[in-house]
């Protein structure tokens, strides 16, 4: 897990340009989701975090986003049903 506030942006685009990072994450929320999702892209730098594979954001208590990734969301929620 990459904070955003504690890397670079130049570190950060080389990161992404080589695929090293795939996914993004709400710290507070504990919410996971694709670079492309429009609800990561309104939160606040200090809680973003960075991950490279979904299992790496599972392993830190993520949980998927309802928005981008709908269909592992869904699997989360009725685990717990």
């Amino acid at each position: 897990m990459i904070k955003h506030s504690e890397i670079p942006d130049s570190d950060l685009r080389d990161k992404l340009r080589h695929r090293e990072i795939c996914f993004g994450g709400n710290l507070k929320l504990k919410i996971y989701g694709t670079l492309s999702c429009s609800s990561g892209r309104k939160m606040k730098r200090e809680n973003r975090v960075f991950f490279s594979t979904e299992k790496e954001a599972i392993a830190n208590g993520f949980r998927p986003c309802g928005h981008c990734m709908k269909d592992q969301y869904k699997k989360w929620k009725n685990a717990f049903i």
